[in-house]
């Protein structure tokens, strides 16, 4: 039975981390959903600091735990999957149609980002480039 999950786990990786990072979404993201308005009349929002920071350390876990196990497609694809339907969800009711560049923004961002990420997990799990001592 665990050699069959074993051999399961790397098409399991990418649908798990989109629905871990939709969900992770939902819950920092997507119960904020007004905007707010200053003194001066200008608004900002939906969204504060605290809650996208919030979103990046949660979806963190997942990616280190599929990078640090040599899942790295998985983890930057199911991360940006997720990520970018949840804003194409929570944004698509947007009428002036500019949502299409917020959403390929997200895109764009958790792509390089979890690549990033990614990378530098697996090569500090892996030992890092190995060195050799000029003599």
């Amino acid at each position: 039975m665990r050699q069959r999950l074993l051999k399961l786990a790397p098409q399991l990786v990418i649908p798990v981390l989109a629905l871990l990072a939709l969900a992770a979404w939902a819950a920092w993201l997507g119960w904020d959903q007004h905007r707010d308005v200053q003194p001066d009349g200008t608004t900002t929002g939906p969204y504060e600091a605290w809650q996208v920071i919030g979103l990046v350390l949660t979806l963190l876990a997942p990616v280190y735990w599929a990078a640090s196990r040599r899942y790295i497609a998985g983890a930057v694809l199911g991360t940006t999957v997720g990520l970018t339907v949840a804003a194409y969800y929570d944004w698509s009711d947007d009428a002036s149609g500019l949502y299409m560049l917020g959403v390929g923004m997200v895109m764009v961002g958790s792509l390089a980002m979890t690549a990033l990420v990614s990378a530098v997990i697996a090569s500090v799990k892996r030992g890092g480039p190995s060195t050799v001592a000029a003599e």
